[in-house]
């Protein structure tokens, strides 16, 4: 009998991809979603897998299961900036609650807890590169706290449930990630600048294009999670590309690849829009023995057939930041 595992967030461009490698690695998975970011085209072919099972669910609210299950993958919450700051309740619901309600089952299944953390917790830096000691910079009542704040507060909770409880809690702090099944639409700047070039038009960068970034292909973050659920370490650990990019080399990146001849095109930067963003991957390095190992050239080129798909047969579009 296979080991079974519960996933919130299933539906998700990292849930999808999470899925898939725990079913690969034999286990049962059964994915929970209420589909507010998520999309059920995500897990539909997930669901013609032989151990894969789907349940709408906002985990917000009270879950009970039936039957073992032997580890809880807590990846349900918005987690562009577009999506945020149109969900922002919900993103804070998703982050407490949401944490709680799935701590509360791990407790009684007898479950490990693996959280779905991000660079997020850092803010707009201080420090840098960034470090898992270092306890962020981050502007508690700004747009973007509904994130940042309730990331942080998940840690929080996540930790009290490992001291009193003695869960066996897992802590993934995840900087940018990028690859297939990323929503169009979703303002993230990868998906952002591959949609814009596709169609032609201006690449948008907000501020001056100095912003830096650290962008790590998708099947290389999917691995640092596992080797973490497997792993005896609590935590937080930085997953994530330690090769750091400004804003405008990735876009320039990405009219080279493409051989586009779309513009760029400038505006303002977002409120507490993070000025840095780099892991330092030393605990991963010594902890877990991973490293990202798909260059951006090579993760670009995986990711463009999915985008380009997505521009000719439903006409996807970039959406703004704010």
């Amino acid at each position: 009998m296979n080991s079974r595992v519960l996933l919130t967030g299933a539906a998700g461009f990292l849930g999808s991809h999470l899925a898939h490698r725990l079913l690969r690695e034999g286990d049962d998975v059964l994915g929970v979603d209420n589909l507010a970011t998520g999309s059920r085209e995500n897990v539909r072919w997930l669901e013609q897998q032989e151990g894969f099972s789907f349940l709408e669910h906002d985990v917000s609210e009270p879950l009970f299961v039936d039957g073992e299950v032997r580890a809880i993958l807590h990846f349900a919450s918005a987690a562009s900036p577009v999506d945020y700051l149109e969900l922002p309740i919900q993103t804070l619901k998703a982050g407490s609650l949401g944490t709680h309600n799935m701590l509360g089952l791990a407790r009684a299944k007898g479950a490990r807890f693996l959280l779905a953390s991000t660079s997020e917790v850092y803010g707009d830096p201080e420090v840098h590169p960034q470090v898992e000691e270092y306890w962020g910079h981050v502007n508690p009542v700004g747009p973007r706290s509904v994130y940042d704040e309730a990331k942080r507060f998940a840690e929080a909770i996540s930790m009290a449930y490992h001291r009193v409880h003695q869960i066996p809690v897992r802590i993934a702090r995840i900087f940018n990630t990028y690859g297939p099944r990323m929503r169009p639409g979703d303002g993230r700047v990868v998906s952002n600048f591959l949609v814009q070039a596709l169609r032609g038009d201006p690449l948008t960068i907000y501020g001056d294009g100095s912003q830096t970034r650290s962008f790590c292909y998708v099947d290389d973050l999917v691995e640092g999670i596992i080797r973490l659920l497997r792993s005896d370490q609590v935590g937080p650990v930085n997953l994530g590309n330690p090769n750091e990019y400004t804003v405008l080399e990735l876009a320039e990146a990405i009219l080279d690849y493409l051989a586009s001849d779309s513009k760029i095109e400038y505006q303002r930067l977002p409120e507490d829009d993070p000025k840095v963003r780099q892991p330092d991957i030393s605990r991963a390095r010594e902890w877990l023995g991973w490293e990202p190992s798909i260059t951006l050239r090579d993760g670009i080129e995986r990711t463009i057939p999915y985008f380009r798909d997505q521009v000719e047969t439903v006409g996807a579009r970039a959406r703004p930041l704010t």
